[in-house]
């Protein structure tokens, strides 16, 4: 089963994908994961992403739909697997179904997580990290013992730039400008299941596999 796990940044799908991987023994592809390790091993399309990324541009289509396609060719995706905010753009949604067409595959189910707005922007912009060991924090959800201090190390807290309010609104109209045609493309094609993704963690799953068990809804 080819499984696409759509939603705006702090939705949750990353958190989602995880689950379903391990419950449907799928691995789960993610374009971020991919860049990191690509850069890490300074591969020639790493090497090549990281020249658009060192200059604030986004990489091109051609460049993350390649560096997919190769990791959706190793044995361990023969059966399928789980597509982890990727396509991000109509181009790549429609290169994947004809990657996924010349293996004689198809994408099985996308699931879009729907949480409001105003949700998104507490989640996003009430996280902190560690410096020192990077461990997560929310100003709400799972405050520090002491303010401003990881509990596990006593490292700095800090909050990434792109996870304050303003600039979090604005990754969100772009999420929403960019995703809106990907998700006509897949209803068109009946494979689209809308999640409702602001419930708990284990609800959201539980939703996710009666959507999977029920067909499109």
């Amino acid at each position: 089963m080819y499984l696409v796990m759509l939603g705006a940044p702090g939705a949750g799908k990353g958190t989602q994908a995880d689950i379903l991987s391990r419950d449907m023994n799928l691995p789960r592809i993610a374009s971020g994961d991919l860049f990191r390790q690509a850069l890490e091993q300074r591969t020639n399309l790493g090497l090549l992403a990281k020249g658009y990324m060192d200059k604030g541009e986004l990489v091109p289509d051609r460049i993350t739909i390649k560096m997919i396609l190769e990791r959706m060719d190793q044995p361990d995706c023969a059966s399928g697997c789980i597509f982890d905010g990727f396509p991000r753009t109509l181009r790549q949604a429609e290169a994947l179904d004809e990657a996924l067409k010349k293996r004689g595959r198809t994408i099985d189910k996308t699931i879009y997580l729907e949480v409001p707005d105003e949700e998104l922007v507490k989640r996003l912009s009430g996280r902190w990290l560690c410096r020192k060991c990077q461990t997560p924090y929310h100003v709400t959800d799972s405050p520090p013992k002491t303010p401003g201090r990881c509990d596990k190390c006593g490292g700095e807290l800090y909050q990434r730039p792109d996870d304050r309010e303003e600039t979090v609104r604005e990754r969100l109209r772009v999420f929403l400008t960019q995703t809106a045609p990907i998700l006509d493309y897949y209803k068109k094609q009946g494979k689209l299941a809308r999640v409702n993704g602001n419930l708990g963690m284990q609800a959201v799953a539980e939703e996710i596999v009666s959507a999977l068990r029920a067909g499109i809804r």
